[in-house]
């Protein structure tokens, strides 16, 4: 198939949907699209590039790469409150593969479809597997939620829970299991090895070229169900769109979480000028992830990454409002913490033992 054939056939395919918006004025098949624009909003741009081997394990279904690629772009759109528009495609793949594109496009186009966004434009080309997605959203003009805007004493929430994706890189065997996540009672400085010692095993782009995929075998303690659960969440992760649209006036901050709670948590701090204070116990789990990790979980709840759910604060006098909010978005939400004066990100365990990890989530270049 040369590239024109494959171009042509990615337009036949997206063609009905963007013919459904009436912003395109030109969509796929020129050097560029044009777009309409609504009075009184501001365009929300963000950009993901997923590459084979460190975001998804070699050998990933197409559908489900489709899938997370733009899943990754719309969790950033919805931690600014925006609504979901338009995105671009970049491909480059070994080799021009039809089945292959149909199958990425049945994933990318069924989620693109659930939140009506149109794809309007990209590129091709050869070279090893990897997938840049553009997407753009549309926010009310002043109302964007930001990483900069937390206050002491707001509370520290979190859509939906924490660790799946993480714990399903464990059972798939891409990644050691952690170890117990219970800081010693001997202090803080324990705590600290323990979260250094778990840090590569916690995030899956740390494993830096994960091998061909493999099924998950489960471990004693977790059943084939809850292993099942664990490698859905990794394989299409659930975007918070309405919920980031309905926290629009409620929140004061928001961050998505893909690098890890506690890194992304940390730039919202860092952002904001203050600091934050976290309750392990508190923090959201699946029960499937209890049942295959028990209180291992922590570690990859708290550095995980992968989850591509909103953390954000707001003043306690809105916690009602918050949480209908969140139940009219379809999302459970946890309030895991407040935000303090100072800088940094601290986690206590129930008995009020301190984890202060100096490594926190995943970086690309060290």
């Amino acid at each position: 198939m040369a590239e024109f054939d494959l171009v042509e056939l990615i337009r036949q395919r997206t063609r009905p949907r963007a013919g459904a918006r009436g912003d395109i004025v030109l969509g796929i098949g020129d050097d560029a699209a044009l777009l309409r624009m609504p009075a009184g909003h501001e365009l929300v741009v963000t950009a993901d590039t997923l590459n084979d081997g460190v975001h998804f394990p070699t050998g990933t279904a197409a559908a489900d790469v489709g899938w997370k690629a733009l899943a990754a772009n719309l969790s950033d759109l919805a931690s600014m409150g925006a609504r979901p528009a338009w995105c671009t495609l970049s491909l480059s793949l070994p080799e021009a593969d039809a089945a292959w594109v149909e199958a990425f496009l049945d994933g990318f186009l069924e989620l693109a479809g659930a939140h009506g966004i149109a794809l309007v434009g990209g590129d091709t080309t050869r070279g090893p597997l990897s997938i840049a997605v553009t997407a753009m959203g549309l926010v009310e003009s002043g109302a964007a939620l930001r990483r900069d805007r937390a206050r002491a004493g707001d509370d520290v929430w979190v859509t939906g829970t924490l660790g799946d994706a993480a714990g399903a890189l464990v059972l798939g065997g891409y990644l050691p299991p952690p170890p117990a996540a219970a800081p010693d009672p001997a202090g803080a400085a324990h705590a600290i090895s323990v979260i250094e010692a778990t840090h590569a095993a916690a995030v899956p782009e740390a494993a830096g070229s994960m091998p061909p995929g493999q099924p998950a075998t489960p471990s004693p303690r977790a059943g084939r169900e809850a292993a099942a659960c664990l490698a859905a969440r990794l394989a299409r992760p659930t975007p918070r769109v309405e919920a980031g649209c309905r926290l629009l006036g409620l929140a004061h901050a928001c961050v998505d979480v893909s690098d890890g709670l506690l890194a992304d948590l940390g730039h919202l701090c860092e952002r904001s000028g203050v600091g934050a204070e976290l309750e392990i116990a508190a923090l959201p789990a699946s029960a499937a992830l209890r049942a295959a990790f028990g209180e291992r979980r922590h570690a990859l709840q708290l550095a995980g990454g992968d989850d591509y759910e909103l953390c954000f604060t707001a003043p306690p006098s809105l916690r009602d409002a918050v949480l209908l909010a969140l139940e009219q978005a379809g999302t459970e939400g946890a309030r895991i913490g407040r935000v303090v004066p100072g800088a940094g990100v601290r986690a206590r365990s129930e008995d009020g033992h301190a984890w202060l990890p100096p490594r926190t989530g995943y970086v690309h270049f060290r």
